[in-house]
């Protein structure tokens, strides 16, 4: 045979390596999955969905790509290992096949206050350089940019070492120039503080006169502060002279002892700017974000104007800019103004940034500027940034693993970011998407559905096939593919009307409009556009307006929904009531905790730079309480059974018999009308899932007192079933007489809306303007706008 029919047979059969072409799960059981097998097609697009809470984020995330993590982890050495986060194996019998995999989620960027976009995105690094090379006069280094970098400057004397065993003391200075606004330090802004809201000075200390959070004079406060003989603690706070005025709020850190225990005390202001003025204000809990708010006021820096930037950072220029113009120009201007600079000496770093700004203007957030601050993004924005970094790259054979990218965006920018997936596939990636929008579902060559029901009633591959076949499929998921919500016909009348007159927030082109009242009003429009900024600098901040935005829900695992909406309170009250003991016995927080595992439920073994081991508590079984308290029962259950009820179960519990608790049940009851009645009371809330975590805000703020209710994209993380039942919510909500303005993308609320405020024509500084307001029939009708032609094709008009 000759060596060229040799090759020819050898290359129509196909080599082993070819053969590896799926991702193989079998018996995985992570949170809800029960024991779930199957075959995920390699280098192929797979959108997985299923209601909320039926387990996608448990295989996807909880399984495959967190066993990809944890394998490429353990081929560091013990010592890297060391300082990495300690990841266990997943609850899974076997996984083949896995690549390398690289999360692209929707956590927010970060809460840091000195983040921004560009540095969040090495645009400011890459900037940074370019200015150091090119800039006039020359400054000094890329430090000099930074406004991370303070100017430092030392004198004093060296020793310089001449010949053998002879030195010479000589003075010397050292001067190094970072770009830190010295005044602001670096922040933009500066701080002015209420002196009523720190304390009342009529009282004195003892009788509590400080209403700073944490302050108390019973705990270790009151003793450092009567140790430190700086004051008078009788004394109203009025009659303090200057000096211990001033020691109380402004001292610096200085050594005390107290009670013969060595201690730091430091003045009151001076500790609020360290400990609470240090993070982003969204970052802080409720009731200390409140106080900030109440006792702060952020004014922008007088000497850097908010550019965070030293007089000399701002005096280097090329081309007439200096650093701080080109970060507040918006990304696709300052693609143009670097693809005009010509110069050879800088050609690598130019091509660079250039491909950066172009990837920024290629995913669809042109619209934004260097400088804006990376705390800011929506969870969509901030997803797609960190896909920025993925698209130029080289690397394939991936596994990438998205959850919902098509959060925040308009129907117009979703065939944009599904043209990004298939690019991603196309290079030879695995993509793997979590999704519930029917246009994302479009493209997927494999879907899997997971249900049939969420929480204990899913976890379990309900479809795999294509499309075609997901539609014919009797699942949830494909029932509802094709639903299509009408144009109602007729709509509420306005109540009344909320004016805004002469909005130039962020991009608004100084906008005049009368938001309807007493009606359920949409406000979309393209990804920045300027919905969130008319929203938040206009209408946020009046009385009686209530704003429930996507921001994250803080709290550790041993938070859970019972705790966050404040429905354990009602229940604990009423166990102490029925068996005639403490409230605080039905708290594993508290005294009613397990000894072993301190109302953990789980014993954590730390095995240095191995997985940390999660074992269940022997003593109490998990059930986190003491086993005196699970004697006490209300209505036949103990606490812990009840903690282990889902919303539903609990429901019925709380509405009749001994257990009757109208309390409780009104909570229970709003908890359910968001579509959470599967979650259990006790679940911790690092196990829910972003849609899930939303909808458990929505529910706790639903109680407080508000007349305008703003629902910032509501349906995120919603499957089609569900978005009816949040429109059924909506309804009643307006139906008490409340005012509810949305947010929102999803052609289905579009549809159900009595008024709709359209703003574009695109974004950044091409939006910011209404191009539209009216009933959703009347857009539909003209068909003039965007939103306008996307909604009529999905109602069929």
């Amino acid at each position: 045979m000759s060596i060229a029919a040799s090759t020819e047979t050898e290359a129509s059969a196909s080599h082993v390596a070819d053969t590896h072409d799926l991702i193989r799960v079998q018996g995985a059981r992570e949170n809800n999955l029960k024991d779930v097998s199957i075959d995920i097609p390699k280098r192929r697009l797979t959108v997985f969905t299923g209601v909320s809470g039926s387990g996608k984020s448990s295989l996807v995330f909880g399984t495959i790509a967190a066993e990809s993590q944890r394998m490429i982890n353990e081929t560091y050495s013990a010592f890297v290992q060391g300082f990495m986060p300690s990841l266990s194996r997943p609850d899974v019998d076997m996984l083949e096949g896995l690549t390398t995999a690289i999360i692209v989620d929707q956590e927010r960027m970060g809460s840091n206050p000195r983040s921004t976009v560009g540095t969040a995105t090495d645009a400011n690094a890459m900037l940074r350089i370019l200015f150091s090379r090119l800039g006039q006069p020359h400054i000094g280094s890329p430090n000099a940019y930074s406004f991370n970098v303070p100017t430092v400057k030392a004198s004093g004397a060296i020793t310089v070492e001449r010949g053998e065993g002879k030195t010479k003391t000589e003075k010397a200075s050292f001067n190094r120039l970072g770009g830190m606004c010295s005044r602001c330090e670096g922040m933009g802004s500066v701080s002015d503080f209420d002196l009523t809201a720190l304390y009342d000075d009529s009282k004195s200390l003892s009788e509590g006169a400080l209403t700073v959070p944490g302050y108390s004079m019973d705990g270790w406060y009151g003793r450092i502060f009567s140790g430190t003989g700086y004051f008078n603690m009788d004394k109203p706070i009025g009659k303090f002279t200057k000096k211990e005025l001033h020691d109380l709020l402004y001292r610096e850190p200085t050594k005390v002892k107290v009670e013969g225990i060595n201690l730091t005390y430091e003045g009151i202001i001076t500790k609020i700017q360290k400990s609470m003025l240090s993070k982003d204000v969204d970052a802080l809990q409720p009731h200390v974000r409140a106080f900030v708010e109440r006792a702060i006021t952020f004014t922008t820096c007088p000497e850097c104007e908010g550019t965070r930037l030293s007089p000399e950072a701002r005096s280097s220029k090329i081309q007439g800019k200096s650093i701080a113009d080109v970060c507040k120009m918006q990304i696709s201007d300052l693609a143009g103004w670097i693809r005009g600079l010509d110069e050879p000496s800088v050609a690598p770093l130019l091509k660079g940034l250039q491909h950066l700004l172009d990837s920024f203007t290629g995913i669809g957030l042109g619209y934004l500027s260097l400088d804006r601050p990376a705390g800011t993004l929506s969870g969509g924005e901030a997803q797609r940034t960190k896909m920025i970094r993925h698209l130029g790259s080289s690397l394939t054979d991936i596994t990438y693993v998205f959850d919902e990218p098509t959060i925040g965006l308009h129907p117009h920018d979703i065939e944009r970011m599904n043209q990004l997936l298939l690019q991603l596939r196309d290079k030879g990636n695995t993509v793997l998407v979590v999704e519930h929008k029917p246009e994302t579902i479009a493209i997927a060559d494999h879907v899997v559905d997971l249900g049939p029901g969420a929480g204990t009633g899913g976890g379990t591959v309900c479809f795999e096939g294509d499309l075609d076949g997901l539609r014919g499929s009797d699942t949830i998921t494909g029932r509802h593919l094709d639903d299509r919500a009408a144009i109602k016909d007729t709509v509420r009348p306005a109540t009344g009307q909320l004016e805004v007159r002469g909005a130039s927030t962020n991009n608004l082109q100084d906008v005049d409009i009368d938001i309807p009242l007493g009606v359920l009003c949409v406000l979309t429009g393209v990804a920045g556009s300027g919905k969130s900024s008319l929203v938040h600098g206009s209408v946020a901040k009046r009385d009686g307006v209530l704003v429930i935005d996507q921001g994250a829900i803080r709290g550790s695992r041993r938070s859970n929904p019972a705790t966050y909406t404040g429905l354990l309170e009602p229940i604990r009250k009423a166990f102490a009531k029925a068996n005639g003991v403490k409230p605080a016995l039905f708290s594993s927080n508290s005294e009613g905790a397990c000894p072993t595992c301190n109302g953990a439920g789980v014993i954590y073994t730390d095995l240095g730079v191995m997985a940390t081991v999660e074992s269940t508590c022997e003593e109490c079984e998990g059930k986190r309480f003491q086993a005196s308290v699970l004697e006490y029962r209300l209505g036949g259950s103990n606490i812990a059974e009840v903690l282990a009820m889902s919303v539903n179960e609990a429901e019925k519990f709380f509405s009749e018999g001994d257990a009757r608790t109208p309390a409780a049940h009104k909570i229970l009851d709003r908890l359910a009308d968001v579509g959470l009645g599967y979650l259990t009371l006790g679940q911790p809330l690092t196990t829910l899932s972003g849609g899930e975590r939303q909808r458990l805000k929505l529910a706790t703020q639903m109680s407080e007192k508000g007349d305008i209710y703003i629902l910032d994209e509501p349906t995120t993380g919603l499957h089609l079933a569900d978005v009816q039942n949040l429109l059924g919510m909506l309804d009643r909500l307006v139906e008490s007489g409340k005012s509810v303005i949305v947010i929102e993308h999803h052609q289905a609320v579009m549809a159900h809306a009595d008024w709709i405020i359209d703003l574009g024509p695109g974004a950044g500084h091409d939006g910011g303007k209404i191009v539209f307001a009216g009933t959703p029939a009347e857009l539909v009708a003209g068909r003039s706008t965007l939103t306008a032609k996307h909604l009529a094709a999905y109602v069929g008009a």
